[in-house]
C-alpha cells in the first residue's frame, strides 16, 4: 500500500526538500550532449528527452529518471504532453522542433503508424528481455510488427471479473451450515424414528418417551473448507452467474447479482474475443479479418439473451456507475478493468468499501463457448529520428524491468512483466487473463474497427437481429 501518516515537521521538510531537489535535478535544461544538470551542477554523460501523455505517470517517471541518472550519469527529462495528435506532434517536433523525445510512453494500437512514419524502430533488445521468460505473450504480440519487436512493453489493461468476496464469503458458510443442519436433522430424525419403534415394543412396561428434536447449533466452520466452497461459488460462465443469480439469497443492499458496462467494447469483447480475429493475434495483418462466423453469432445470441434477465440500460449505464455500485456494495459480480485497484485502494483507505472483492477468470459464454478478453498494452518506443538511440534503448529495456518495481506504488499501473511482487494478491490474478487476451490490434485499417463493434453490440443488446447486425460489421 501506498499511504503514509505524517510523522512531524522535521519529516515534511526532509519531503519538501527532496521533492525540490528531485524538480531541479530532473527540470534543469543541460547541454543536449550531456550537460549539466541539478543545483549543484553534476555533470551527465548523456541527456534523453522522455515523453508521455498520462499524468498519472508523472510521480513514476520523475523517480525513474532521478534513479537512471544516479546509476548511469545520464540525464532524464520526462515531458508530459497532450495525447491528442499524440505522434503528430511528436513527428512535428522530430522534424522541425528542438525538444523531440528521444523515447516516449505510446499504446500498442498505434505502433503500426509509430513505425511506418519512422517514429519507432526495431527494438534492439541488447539485453535479451523481450521474450516469454520476461512477458507473457499477449504483450509480446502487442509490441510486434511484421515479426519484429518495436517497442517494449510496460503496463497492460485488461478486463476480468471482480466480485466481492464477503458476500461469496456468506454465502458459502450459510450453505455449509444449512448442510450440516440438514443432515443432522436426519440423523436426529432417524434416531427418533428409532426410539419410537423401541418404544412401541416396550409399551406395556411404561410411557411413551418424547420424541424431540434439537435445535441445530452453529458450529465453528473451518476456513479450509469455507475457502473451498468459495472456490467452487465462484462461476466459470454466464450459465453458472444465472444459477447464482436464483439461489442468491440477496442481503438487502445488494440490487445486482451481476452488472457490468453494456455499452463499453471493452467489456464486452470477451463475449466473441475467442471467435473473432482482426489482424491475427498480433493485430498487424491485413489478410486475417475474421468477424462473422458460426460461433460469434452463438455467442452475440447469448448476449442478446442476456439483457432479459439483466435488463441494464445501455443508455444509461457507464463504467463509473458501475464502479460506484460495487463500491457501495450494491452489486456481486462486475467486469472491471486494471484501473479498479487504485480505487479499491483508495476506497478501503478512507472506510467506503468495508468488504473485500476478488478477482477471477472472465466466464465462458457457456459450456462450449469459451471467452476471451482483449487488452491493451502501453509501450516504451525510441523515436527512429532521435540521434541517441543506443542509450534511448538502454534506457526503454531499464524502464521495463528494473524500473517497473515501484509502478503500481507511484502510478497505479499494472506491470507487464512477469515476477513483481504486489501487496494486494489479488492483482495476480488479473495478470492470468491479461496471458490469454488478444491485444488491440495495431492496423491503422482497424482504427474504426472498436467503434463500429462497439455500435453493433449495443444494437445487439437493444434486440436488433444478431446475424444482420454482425454481418454489417463484417462487410
Amino acid at each position: 500500500m501506498r499511504w503514509y501518516k505524517e510523522k512531524g515537521l522535521s519529516a515534511l521538510l526532509v519531503f519538501f526538500m527532496s521533492v525540490l531537489l528531485v524538480f531541479l535535478s530532473v527540470t534543469r535544461p543541460g547541454n543536449d550532449e550531456g550537460g549539466y544538470g541539478g543545483i549543484f551542477g553534476k555533470r551527465y554523460d548523456e541527456s534523453l528527452v522522455l515523453w508521455y501523455a498520462d499524468e498519472a505517470l508523472t510521480g513514476y517517471l520523475t523517480s525513474q529518471a532521478v534513479a537512471y541518472q544516479e546509476k548511469y550519469k545520464v540525464k532524464i527529462e520526462p515531458v508530459l504532453v497532450s495525447g491528442l495528435e499524440y505522434l503528430e506532434q511528436i513527428n512535428r517536433e522530430s522534424v522541425d522542433g528542438a525538444k523531440a523525445p528521444d523515447v516516449y510512453i505510446v499504446n500498442n494500437g498505434n505502433l503500426e503508424k509509430a513505425y511506418l512514419s519512422g517514429l519507432a524502430v526495431k527494438a534492439a533488445d541488447a539485453e535479451g528481455i523481450l521474450n516469454s521468460d520476461h512477458f507473457p505473450k499477449a504483450a509480446l504480440d502487442a509490441v510486434s510488427f511484421q515479426g519484429e519487436n518495436v517497442a517494449y512493453p510496460l503496463y497492460y489493461e485488461t478486463a476480468f471479473l471482480l466480485f466481492n468476496k464477503t458476500y461469496i464469503r456468506e454465502m458459502a458458510r450459510d450453505r455449509i451450515q444449512a448442510e450440516a443442519d440438514a443432515a443432522e436433522g436426519e440423523a436426529a430424525q432417524a434416531a427418533a424414528d428409532a426410539a419410537g419403534d423401541a418404544a412401541l415394543m416396550e409399551a406395556d412396561e411404561g410411557d411413551m418417551p418424547d420424541n424431540t428434536v434439537s435445535d441445530s447449533v452453529d458450529r465453528e466452520i473451518p476456513e479450509e473448507e469455507v475457502t473451498q466452497r468459495m472456490n467452487e461459488l465462484i462461476p466459470s460462465s454466464l450459465d453458472d452467474i444465472l444459477t447464482f443469480a436464483v439461489e442468491y439469497n440477496a442481503p438487502e443492499n445488494v440490487e445486482a447479482v451481476f452488472k457490468w458496462d453494456v455499452s463499453d467494447i471493452f467489456y464486452n469483447y470477451f463475449m466473441v474475443g475467442n471467435y473473432i480475429s482482426i489482424g491475427s493475434d498480433a493485430g498487424d495483418d491485413e489478410t486475417v479479418m475474421d468477424i462473422y462466423n458460426e460461433n460469434a453469432l452463438k455467442c452475440l445470441t447469448v448476449y442478446q439473451e442476456l439483457n432479459q434477465f439483466f435488463s441494464i440500460d445501455s443508455k444509461e449505464v457507464s463504467y463509473q456507475s458501475i464502479v460506484d455500485e460495487f463500491l457501495e456494495g450494491k452489486t456481486v459480480f462486475t467486469i472491471a478493468t486494471t484501473d479498479i485497484f487504485e480505487k479499491l485502494a483508495m476506497a478501503e483507505a478512507s472506510g467506503n468499501f468495508p468488504y473485500e472483492y476478488g478477482v477471477a477468470a472472465l466466464p465462458d459464454v457457456s459450456a462450449e463457448l469459451k471467452s476471451r478478453g482483449c487488452s491493451v498494452t502501453n509501450c516504451v518506443a525510441v523515436n527512429g529520428y532521435s540521434q541517441k538511440k543506443e542509450e534511448a534503448e538502454k534506457f526503454a529495456s531499464y524502464l521495463v524491468t528494473d524500473g517497473v518495481e515501484n509502478l503500481y506504488s507511484l502510478s497505479g499501473k499494472i506491470a507487464s512483466r512477469y515476477g513483481v511482487a504486489y501487496q494486494e494478491p489479488e492483482i495476480g490474478n488479473a495478470m492470468l487473463e491479461y496471458e490469454k487476451s488478444v491485444p488491440v490490434p495495431k492496423m491503422m485499417s482497424a482504427q474504426n474497427f472498436w467503434v463500429k463493434l462497439e455500435i453493433v453490440f449495443t444494437k445487439i443488446w437493444n434486440g436488433s437481429d444478431v446475424s444482420e447486425t454482425l454481418q454489417e460489421l463484417a462487410l
